[in-house]
């Protein structure tokens, strides 16, 4: 079967250098029998991660041609290669049980993709993604620095983040104009907030919209009539995940005496 066509509006750049997909396998822990790629392309890592005895493979791929091509790479795993969208599927049709995440993320959705990770946090163990340098040191950034953000917050009150190395453009086809960079997502022990994950969401999502104000002025709008905290007056990055769970408390128990 000819080559699959790589689709700009999919944001495609098939990965092509098998050193590099076996360092990505190697890079998933045995934490889960059970992994999901995201968009297997032309099957590189796939060929890697289906002759590994300790996984259990499923791939998903919005991309018809990408799986007609895959159908006829690995016969005998056909009804493991999916056509679907990661953000639109039911996880739960696919998994009960706790599995791991894989894949060379397309730029233009990886945020996407990691905001879905957070919603299926009960069953997602692990992730192993190659995502776009910028994105991937965005991510692993702790608080204090100017690229902490939304996403860090989010994933870092869930997951313990490590940057596990850097990926060269030529080692795709065709080549982004851009590093990448592999990370690696592990389930932290934090289960239950003590406080509203609503407001907690809120409060993170309104102080880095506005991240040159102070929180007094960023959250003004999700604080009870005479609330006043120290971290008030503190830019968001300031604040590490302790920090912004103290504040939503502080929060809640002043809306629920006053």
């Amino acid at each position: 079967m000819s080559l699959v066509r790589a689709k700009k509006s999919l944001g495609q750049h098939f990965l092509k250098d098998q050193n590099i997909a076996r360092k990505i396998t190697d890079s998933l822990l045995p934490v889960t029998r059970d992994v999901l790629e995201i968009g297997p392309g032309m099957g590189v890592l796939t060929r890697h991660l289906l002759v590994n005895p300790a996984f259990s493979v499923w791939a998903i791929d919005i991309d018809r041609e990408s799986i007609e091509y895959l159908h006829a790479e690995f016969p005998e795993y056909q009804k493991r290669i999916l056509y679907g969208d990661f953000l639109k599927m039911n996880i739960t049709d696919l998994f009960h049980t706790p599995f791991s995440i894989v894949g060379n993320l397309p730029y233009n959705i990886s945020s996407q993709i990691f905001f879905r990770i957070i919603e299926n946090r009960a069953l997602v163990q692990q992730a192993v993604c190659m995502i776009q340098k910028e994105v991937a040191e965005r991510i692993s950034t702790p608080f204090g620095n100017k690229t902490y953000g939304i996403l860090s917050v989010f994933l870092q009150t869930f997951y313990d983040i490590e940057y596990l190395f850097t990926v060269g453009e030529k080692v795709f086809d065709p080549p982004p104009k851009v590093k990448s960079a592999v990370i690696r997502l592990t389930r932290n022990k934090r289960e239950d907030l003590g406080c509203s994950e609503k407001l907690f969401f809120n409060i993170v999502k309104n102080g880095f919209n506005q991240r040159r104000k102070t929180l007094r002025n960023s959250i003004r709008s999700l604080l009870p009539p005479g609330f006043d905290s120290d971290y008030l007056n503190m830019r968001p990055e300031q604040l590490n995940i302790p920090d912004f769970i103290q504040l939503c408390q502080e929060i809640e128990k002043e809306g629920k005496t006053s």
